[in-house]
Order: structure tokens, then C-alpha cells, then sequence
């Protein structure tokens, strides 16, 4: 039988999809590449994800919560002392003191984060504090330190032999104000490969988890910017340019230069173009070509990528330069580890 009310949606839906073009319904349609995948699921990024990945997928697959299973993960690169980028062993600022930035968000909404704090090992893990434990959502410097040792997490010297014999090294044609992308740099004349954003020049983990209740929830956690100026403060701890949840739709994370992030609330906006349709990549590519755009020029000299996860499991990624990796864990591979797609 004729039904006329079902006549008139297909019609209405064939007339915004012509309007729309074809370039924008490929934006907007589900991504047929990718089916929806099994819960529980976790994603971070960079190679060094896999071994975080490990560490959440111990608490998602014994049906745990994706907010144990992120902050258990990003602890891993916390505290390896080879990881000259996050935690513990980071490159220090161009005082010689290592600062850490990190947040956390859950299914609820809820988050916390601390900027700048010395120190302490697991910054994610004062930052869950910060978020379930005070009214507020981020505490920094100072502040965040007094409020970690108040609540039992240890001092310890987070600058390495390593780290401190790297910085010192800088020092010798360091300039007053810190040079733009600096760990590429290192890495120049020890060897071509070496390049921007790839599986040996990497920095923030941002990790994204869905849990077999079909929850969302975060981390990100970092060192920063090698050699920035004391008190400088990236995306990673910032909720809607770091990271960002939203149990609806899905979750974002981002990584590379901050301060590009934050002028476009980058991880933020990863999830309002999934909200209006476009897939994980798609959002991500969008948000990378915003960067892009805004500082072309700029833009040929810095990484920033971002990793996005939706609500149906399905997951992408989209950076500036290439050499933008991340892990993927679920129930068939532990250890997937996906080239992400670049602009240049």
C-alpha cells in the first residue's frame, strides 16, 4: 500500500542529499568501509599506544569501566623513562624543570585536569582526583602540586640523566624564547628519517576507550613542548581542545602543537561534525583542513592530528604531516597499529 507520509520523507531526504552535492554526502553518510565494531574497544595514539592499549584492555575485558581502563592506559607512558615526551623522563622547559599537563573525562561529563604541575609521576591520576574529588575542573602549577601531595601521591625528580643531558645540550644556542615544534628538531642531524610527527618524533598520548556498556570516557596526559617557556601550557589538559567526550556521539583527542589545537577547539570540534553526520576521519580531516587554512604557511612547519572515536565503535584519524600513527585494541588484535592519513 501507498504510504504517503513515507513518500514525502524519501522525498525530502533526496532533495537535501542532491542540494547537498555529492562531496558533501560522502561528508555526511556513514563511513560503508568501516563496519561497527564489537565492544569494548580502546584507541590511542602513536606507537607507543599499543602498550597503553594493553594496559587499558586488562580492565575493558573484564568488563570494566572505560574511565579505570584510560587513566590504567596512559599510565604506561607516564612512567617509561625512554619516553622523552610524557611523564616521567620528560624533556624539560627551558629552566630545566619538568612540567606535565593532563585531563580526564568520563560518560557523565565530568572532567579534570592539571596544567603544569611538578613532580608527580601520573598526572592523569591527579587529574582524576581533581575531577571526582574538588568542585573544580583544573588546577595548576603550584596549586596542583600542594593538591597532589595533600592526597598522598609521592614527590619524586622527574628529570632524567637523559632528558637533562639533552636540554643542557640546547642550552648551548638556545634562544630566550622557545623554538616552534623543537622535538622535530632533535632529530635532524641524527638521521633523515626522522621527520615530523613520525613513529620516532611523537609527544601527547590522547586515548579514547568504549567500554562493553557501550561508555565513553578519556585521557590525555603529556610533558609538552621540549624546552618551552616556564608556565607554558598546550592543549592537553584543556577540555574541548585536548580531548573531549560526549557519551551521545562519541570522543576526540588530539596531538602535535597545542596552541594550534586550542585557537580552534580542535577536539571539540572533531565531535560536533560527528554529531552533524560526518564520520570519525572525516571529522578529523575537517578540523586538521581548519588549521590549514587559518595558517597555510605555518602550517608546512608543525604537526597536529587528531584520533576520534564514535559511539557505534567505529574510529579515524587525520594529521597535518605525515607519520601520524595510532593503536587500536579489541577483542581480535591487541596490537593494530594504523598509519593515519595526512594533508601534506
Amino acid at each position: 500500500m501507498f504510504d504517503r507520509r513515507k513518500f514525502i520523507k524519501s522525498s525530502a531526504l533526496s532533495a537535501s542529499l542532491l542540494a547537498i552535492g555529492k562531496s558533501g554526502i560522502a561528508n555526511i553518510l556513514p563511513d560503508p568501509l568501516q563496519p561497527v565494531a564489537t565492544k569494548p574497544l580502546v584507541i590511542s595514539t602513536w606507537d607507543f599506544g599499543i602498550a597503553a592499549n594493553h594496559a587499558a584492555w586488562e580492565v575493558l575485558s573484564g568488563g570494566g569501566r572505560a574511565l579505570d581502563a584510560v587513566e590504567k592506559g596512559v599510565q604506561v607512558p607516564e612512567s617509561d623513562l625512554k619516553n622523552q615526551s610524557v611523564g616521567r623522563g620528560g624533556l624539560p622547559d627551558r629552566d630545566g624543570k619538568v612540567t606535565l599537563d593532563a585531563c580526564i573525562m568520563d560518560e557523565e561529563g565530568n572532567c579534570g585536569s592539571v596544567a603544569a604541575l611538578e613532580h608527580i609521576e601520573h598526572a592523569i591520576s591527579v587529574a582524576r582526583m581533581v575531577m571526582e574529588k574538588t568542585p573544580h575542573v583544573m588546577l595548576a602549577g603550584d596549586g596542583a602540586l600542594q593538591f597532589a601531595l595533600e592526597n598522598g601521591f609521592k614527590k619524586i625528580n622527574l628529570l632524567t640523566p637523559e632528558s637533562e643531558k639533552a636540554w643542557k645540550e640546547w642550552l648551548k644556542t638556545a634562544k630566550y624564547a622557545p623554538v616552534m615544534n623543537i622535538e622535530n628538531k632533535l632529530y635532524d642531524k641524527a638521521s633523515p628519517t626522522r621527520l615530523p610527527g613520525n613513529q620516532y618524533n611523537h609527544d601527547t598520548i590522547g586515548m579514547l576507550a568504549l567500554d562493553a556498556k557501550g561508555n565513553l570516557s578519556g585521557a590525555c596526559t603529556t610533558s609538552g613542548m621540549a624546552y618551552k617557556l616556564h608556565g607554558r601550557v598546550g592543549d592537553s589538559p584543556i577540555i574541548g581542545a585536548g580531548l573531549y567526550i560526549d557519551n551521545e556521539i562519541g570522543g576526540a583527542t588530539s596531538t602535535g602543537v597545542g596552541e594550534e589545537v586550542i585557537r580552534n577547539v580542535g577536539s571539540f570540534l572533531v565531535v560536533e561534525l560527528m554529531r552533524q553526520g560526518y564520520p570519525p576521519e572525516e571529522a578529523c580531516k575537517e578540523a586538521v583542513m581548519r588549521i590549514i587554512k587559518k595558517k597555510t604557511a605555518k602550517s608546512k612547519e608543525i604537526q597536529v592530528g587528531f584520533l576520534a572515536l564514535n559511539k557505534k565503535g567505529q574510529y579515524g584519524a587525520y594529521a597535518i604531516q605525515k607519520g601520524f600513527s595510532y593503536a587500536v585494541c579489541n577483542e581480535n588484535n591487541q596490537s593494530l597499529l594504523i598509519p593515519g592519513k595526512s594533508y601534506y
